[in-house]
């Protein structure tokens, strides 16, 4: 806090100076660490340590002006100050930004200190390691095109004229491992894990190993499927990146854009299956990267988005509250225009499910393991979505790999299809989500000469975590 209190002063003092009444500072500073491999050696190593600041300020005609800047310094922060008051003067007069009403009440503390970094030869040895193991899983196993393994320490900080002080920092450190197989005669098939955790020595390196590894196999003894409708279960994360995709629903600025599939009279209304209920939980004791305040200093706390099938809620900053006559829920993001996103998704059961489902006994169903192309694939203003994906058709019990498919549907009669939440709910990187059913959704198998060029040559893997 020290360093904050440090700011704020000689910003007030500048400020003063300049004769600026009405001011705020939100900033962070990040230093990173990360390494890739490529057959037993170090492929890249890359260390970075970035600071920024963006500064806004309001004049006497209450019309706001902003700039950002990466020279912290008393100097620096005096000529953002300055630039900040002048684009004030050209500011827009409507729907004019202002401070959080939130911005000074009590946040949630969390014990998440800073760890102390690993050297980066721990981190190539680890990697190394992790490569080595997973080529020597199955003989199909030629490479492991796309790893690595990353730690980072961020400190956030927000201040305004109005004596609000916000600070935090945490660590943070991810492993992605993806793998590909080369067989005479066969296709290459291909499979990834990630897992995030504190700190480098707490990080389940084995686990994204053993996971990578299995699903890659599981992928070798593929098929062509026949099109048709079937039953489907989503993986936790096939599920939320598909939420994620039209978050539009939920949020706030979208709506009021006329961006969204919802409308301000859409509270209260029935979007989804009883059985489905969803919260944007930042402060969720699974949520390494857990913020405990915005870009605005607005508190952060678990809202609900859906319960038992109902919408239920919105995700605001201060202006978009302002102009729905609601509360900020802590979800804006700082830039040259103020945005709205979210934090960490909580999906789980509603109401209890008249009848349940297991993979262990599931005949002719679905598993959808990965969805790609969402940038392409994925009508958000219209609601619907077709998307190549990779899974496993699911008979007895047994997974057999699918050559290449696409499911396609519309996301608000997907969720009102949904027939199980199941009970036990798996960390992804963009929220904590159990196995997801649906009663049916078009499936076409798709010949290999018949992806479109766009699905064929785009992946939605990250080649870094």
């Amino acid at each position: 806090m020290a360093k904050i209190d440090q700011l704020a002063t000689y910003a007030q003092e500048r400020a003063e100076k300049l004769g600026i009444h009405k001011f705020d500072l939100y900033g962070a500073t990040v230093d990173e660490t990360s390494v890739q491999v490529d057959q037993g050696e170090p492929k890249q190593v890359k260390a970075s340590n970035r600071s920024s600041i963006t500064v806004r300020v309001w004049n006497s005609n209450h019309t706001m002006g902003i700039t950002s800047t990466t020279d912290v310094d008393p100097n620096g922060v005096e000529l953002a100050l300055k630039t900040a008051y002048e684009a004030s003067l050209f500011g827009v007069k409507e729907h004019t930004p202002d401070f959080s009403p939130e911005a000074t009440l009590p946040k949630t503390d969390i014990a998440a200190e800073p760890t102390a970094p690993a050297p980066v030869s721990t981190l190539i040895e680890n990697l190394v390691a992790a490569e080595k193991a997973l080529l020597s899983a199955h003989p199909a196993i030629k490479g492991v095109p796309y790893n690595g393994l990353a730690q980072r320490d961020l400190e956030r900080f927000y201040l305004n004229s109005e004596g609000a002080r916000r600070s935090e920092s945490r660590s943070v450190a991810s492993v992605y491992l993806y793998s590909k197989t080369e067989e005479v005669g066969k296709k290459p098939r291909s499979a990834g894990a990630f897992r995030i955790s504190r700190s480098v020595d707490q990080l389940d390196i084995q686990g994204c190993l053993k996971e990578a590894a299995e699903k890659t196999i599981s992928h070798l003894n593929y098929q062509k499927i026949a099109s048709g409708n079937y039953r489907v279960v989503f993986s936790p994360e096939a599920f939320l990146s598909l939420l994620g995709a039209f978050s539009n629903l939920f949020n706030a600025q979208s709506i009021l854009d006329k961006q969204s599939l919802s409308t301000p009279q859409s509270l209260g209304t029935q979007i989804a299956s009883p059985l489905l209920s969803v919260c944007d939980d930042a402060l969720h004791r699974s949520n390494v990267g857990a913020e405990t305040f915005d870009g605005e200093g607005t508190p952060t706390r678990r809202i609900s988005l859906i319960d038992q099938g109902i919408l239920t809620g919105f995700l605001h900053s201060a202006g978009t509250a302002k102009r729905m006559q609601a509360q900020p829920t802590g979800h804006a993001n700082m830039g040259a225009k103020v945005t709205v996103s979210p934090h960490f998704y909580h999906v789980f059961p509603g109401i209890a499910a008249a009848e349940t489902y297991a993979v262990a006994t599931a005949e002719k169903v679905i598993w959808i393991d990965d969805l790609q192309a969402l940038h392409a694939g994925v009508q958000a203003l219209q609601g619907s979505f077709s998307l190549p994906f990779d899974g496993w058709l699911v008979t007895g019990g047994e997974r057999i790999s699918i050559e290449s498919a696409t499911v396609a549907g519309d996301f608000r009669a997907l969720l009102q299809s949904i027939i199980y939440v199941e009970p036990i709910a798996e960390l992804t990187p963009s929220g904590i989500c159990p196995r997801i059913w649906v009663e049916s959704l078009a499936i076409t198998g798709v010949l290999s000469f018949q992806v479109p060029w766009f699905f064929a040559s785009v992946s939605s893997h990250d080649p870094c975590p």
